[in-house]
């Protein structure tokens, strides 16, 4: 059965405030982006979201549901802030293989290590782009024909990639 694993930048946050980087709000930009990254997710129902415990991750997700993004589990980890690809990679091993629609909103450098250390060595155009920059608010979405437990390196492949603007 085929899994797909959406992972999203979280979008723009501000720099104007006095705020430790775990609770640093996002933009007014960055709030516009979000609900047009939701906008163009509407209608879809993830079966679990993931986000890190960063206030901007959790606003992102909000725009995103405001917008018309479902979630049965929603669930904030510790272990993607901060994180390197390996850790994130444990975490989405772990999940119940009831979820086949997983949404990851994390950081960089992690989201585009993530997205191309899963998609593997492949040519394309979408993984030049993402290698050259993964924006704030990016969404790539990769495929995986197996179980969560046996994503590794170069088991998903990357079908897109689009960073929203409002």
């Amino acid at each position: 059965m085929t899994r797909s694993l959406v992972v999203m930048r979280h979008a723009k946050s501000s720099w104007k405030t006095n705020d430790t980087d775990l609770d640093r709000p996002l933009s007014g930009r960055g709030t516009r982006d979000a609900v047009v990254a939701g906008q163009r997710l509407a209608g879809t129902r993830f079966d679990v979201v993931l986000l890190s415990p960063a206030a901007r991750t959790s606003q992102t997700w909000d725009c995103l549901a405001m917008a018309g993004v479902h979630a049965d589990d929603v669930r904030v980890t510790d272990d993607l802030y901060h994180a390197w690809t390996p850790q994130v990679i444990a975490v989405l091993n772990e999940l119940p293989a009831s979820a086949h629609k997983v949404l990851l909103i994390g950081h960089e450098p992690t989201a585009s290590d993530l997205v191309l250390t899963l998609a593997g060595e492949d040519a394309s155009p979408v993984r030049a782009r993402i290698a050259t920059k993964f924006p704030t608010c990016g969404v790539a979405v990769l495929t995986h024909d197996a179980a969560w437990e046996a994503l590794a390196p170069g088991t998903a492949d990357l079908v897109a990639f689009e960073v929203p603007r409002g």
